[in-house]
């Protein structure tokens, strides 16, 4: 059974945070920058919650906030919902599915090791299928 430790062997434990009391457009400018959806937010370094496209979407563009007054703090999603490396994937899909959210910090011995979105669970899967369908064609054609 594949478990998030396999995919952050191969995506590595980056993870990217930004300050509550930040602005949000510093937050937005921060995932742009490093080409992400998602940042922990920390408060006297410690974590606190997460801070994604949608509650950018949600509580300021629709709300009518002004991006570069709000604190993250105010927009932000907590507490957080985290999973462990030895996580299933199937575990992981059933509960982002049901609690609607698509990022997930990965913690071990109370340390956050890294985050996955559902689109690294996706590519995974859909790297796995290949591998598969590729090994029982060849196990058809040379029979």
């Amino acid at each position: 059974m594949n478990r998030l430790a396999e995919i952050l062997e191969e995506k590595g434990g980056d993870v990217f945070e930004i300050d509550a009391e930040a602005s949000v457009f510093d937050a937005v400018e921060r995932m742009v920058e490093k080409n992400v959806g998602s940042l922990l937010v920390t408060e006297g370094g410690k974590i606190t919650g997460i801070v994604t496209e949608r509650d950018y979407l949600r509580r300021v563009t629709l709300e009518g906030r002004a991006e570069r007054e709000t604190p993250v703090r105010e927009i932000m999603s907590s507490p957080l919902v985290v999973v462990t490396p030895d996580t299933t994937i199937d575990e992981c899909m059933a509960l982002m599915t049901d609690r609607r959210i698509r990022h997930l910090p990965v913690v071990a011995d109370g340390a956050v090791v890294g985050l996955v979105s559902i689109g690294d669970l996706v590519k995974f899967q859909s790297q796995q299928q290949t591998f598969e369908i590729q090994y029982l064609t060849h196990y058809i054609t040379a029979g």
